[in-house]
């Protein structure tokens, strides 16, 4: 029997790209979107409308899959937005909207398929997170939180949910092409600002690492061996190998050394 999926943020990026070489490798796909009826004439499986704040939204959406596939086997929980600017500027307002989409929202996700998992009796959830997670990076400092938020509630409920037989895991992604520069929301700096400089400077790389990141397809497959295998760790790195060293490395070194590094990277000199 097929295995049935449902991707969150679907529509474009590595949500679609996971949805798409899921669908190929014979997997009975759901994608969400806010507007399903935009994409389900254009892409080979169903889109949900899905608001993934809104409770109401995401119980519709989570009982549309079981009423028409039978069963829920898989959440990948990816839908999440980029935020970037110094923590003193980026409006309180948006970092609370950020954590509701990044991390409240993939919870309700949770909570919402995990009755239809134990009875089952088995059930996957990914959690897309971020190699960021491991580090409180400068100009990104929201997002760090978020996706760290993420990962020690992955960590919590992987316990909780063992002896139902679900497991759950994270994705940690490095830097990948994406239209993500589109999505973030940007911190409103004026030039007077004391930050702006170094902001500006941070924004020219993330945009560039981004640009040179690797291939969704690499974490797609990535996401397709985990749904097929038998056993999970808790958390799974994919990126270029300087990425997935950084938490390591900031481990390993003198907290002030490793902190140099970081502000050496980024200018803060």
């Amino acid at each position: 029997m097929s295995k049935v999926v449902l991707i969150t943020g679907a529509s474009s990026g590595l949500g679609l790209t996971t949805a798409l070489y899921l669908h190929q490798q014979g997997f009975t796909v759901f994608g969400t979107s806010r507007n399903p009826q935009n994409y389900n004439q254009k892409y080979p499986f169903t889109f949900l409308a899905l608001e993934n704040t809104d409770p109401s939204s995401i119980e519709n959406c989570v009982a549309s899959v079981v009423k028409q596939a039978k069963r829920l086997d898989v959440l990948i929980n990816n839908a999440g937005v980029g935020i970037t600017g110094p923590v003193e500027e980026i409006e309180l307002k948006a970092i609370k909207k950020h954590f509701e989409i990044n991390c409240f929202g993939p919870l309700q996700l949770i909570q919402a398929v995990l009755p239809h998992m134990r009875k089952q009796g088995s059930g996957l959830i990914i959690n897309i997170s971020s190699i960021a997670a491991d580090l409180g990076l400068p100009f990104r400092g929201p997002y760090s939180a978020s996706k760290g938020a993420l990962e020690r509630m992955t960590e919590a409920l992987r316990m909780e949910t063992k002896n139902f037989g679900v497991e759950i895991c994270s994705v940690a992604p490095g830097d990948f092409v994406s239209n993500i520069a589109e999505r973030r929301h940007y911190a409103n700096l004026s030039e007077d600002s004391p930050y702006y400089q170094a902001y500006r400077f941070s924004l020219d790389q993330m945009n560039e690492h981004v640009d040179n990141g690797i291939d969704p397809k690499k974490i797609a497959k990535k996401i397709e061996s985990l749904i097929v295998s038998r056993k999970l760790k808790v958390r799974y790195k994919v990126g270029a190998p300087l990425q997935k060293l950084s938490g390591t490395l900031k481990s390993l070194l003198p907290s002030r050394i490793f902190e140099k590094l970081l502000m050496n990277h980024y200018k803060l000199k």
